[in-house]
């Protein structure tokens, strides 16, 4: 059952169609549902909101059926009965012939999946890993293509785009460089936490992408650096000139922080053509910095 929230926004019961890993802590999740009908979005850096079911369940727990007061009966629920909530770009959709969306694809992270991660994996982690097809999720998403949860807004006399995105951020980042029209210059800096989530991505901009894999050594070829060294070399980088440049920066709140004080403070880039957003904060869980919010 769908069931309207606010517009432009609505739930939409989508279920796993496939899935394909994309490197040793990435792995990407195509839903669709005839649901997805409805779905609208310009891509980009568009926002969504996932609900998981737990082990067991057949489908995540959320009761839609109580319209605009599905969030108070969503928390009401037990711990191991209420479905995961998560929050999720939008990597990619593909549309029918009539223009309807038939498909979407969700980029995880598996946090604590596999060697040389993290030692305790979370809930989305854990169903992303093993997700099948025909398992059955909801959707929080736009109705509306042209929504406030996509923050991705240049300027139209944007001369040059700055992108900084963490593996939280990347799909983001990603939509975000296969949008930009040829000829559009880009300086683009990308942290993954394993050498083997490195790859080219593609774009028709005139792009130069560094990317900074944590705790591991330069591979030798100039474009992946150890991560610790990754704030000190946007800082030290050298931009192509400019006069009216655009800055995205998304991921770990901190990182985001420091990277915004630089921009503005540092560089003196007007702070109206700074777009940040905190994907997560190290040390706290998604459901911890809900209670906060």
């Amino acid at each position: 059952m769908t069931t309207a929230v606010a517009a432009p926004f609505r739930f939409f019961s989508l279920q796993v169609k496939a899935t394909r890993r994309l490197g040793p802590s990435l792995v990407r999740v195509t839903f669709t549902g005839p649901d997805l009908r409805a779905f609208r979005s310009d891509g980009l850096d568009q926002s969504l909101t996932l609900f998981l079911p737990h082990p067991g369940q057949s489908e995540p727990a959320v009761p839609v059926h109580l319209g605009d007061s599905w969030w108070q009966g969503w928390r009401e629920l037990p711990d191991d009965v209420r479905a995961v909530m998560r929050s999720y770009t939008l990597r990619s959709l593909r549309r029918d012939a009539e223009g309807n969306t038939t498909e979407v694809d969700i980029d995880f992270v598996l946090h604590g999946i596999g060697p040389g991660t993290s030692p305790e994996a979370g809930p989305a982690s854990r169903w992303a890993a093993g997700a099948a097809a025909g398992d059955r999720v909801l959707l929080l998403g736009p109705a509306v293509a042209d929504n406030r949860a996509i923050r991705f807004r240049p300027p139209e006399d944007t001369d040059l785009v700055l992108l900084w995105a963490d593996e939280t951020a990347l799909p983001a980042a990603e939509a975000v460089l296969e949008s930009l029209p040829p000829g559009t210059r880009a300086r683009v800096w990308l942290e993954v936490p394993q050498a083997g989530d490195v790859h080219d991505p593609a774009t028709a901009a005139d792009a130069e992408v560094t990317w900074f894999v944590r705790g591991s050594e330069d591979d030798g070829d100039g474009h992946v650096q150890d991560s610790p060294m990754a704030l000190d070399s946007v800082r030290a980088a050298e931009l192509p000139p400019h006069e009216r440049p655009y800055v995205w920066i998304a991921g770990e709140s901190g990182c985001v922080k420091q990277l915004r004080r630089h921009f503005v403070g540092e560089r003196g880039i007007d702070r109206r053509r700074v777009t940040f957003i905190g994907y997560w904060r190290r040390g706290m869980t998604e459901e911890q910095l809900r209670e906060q919010a």
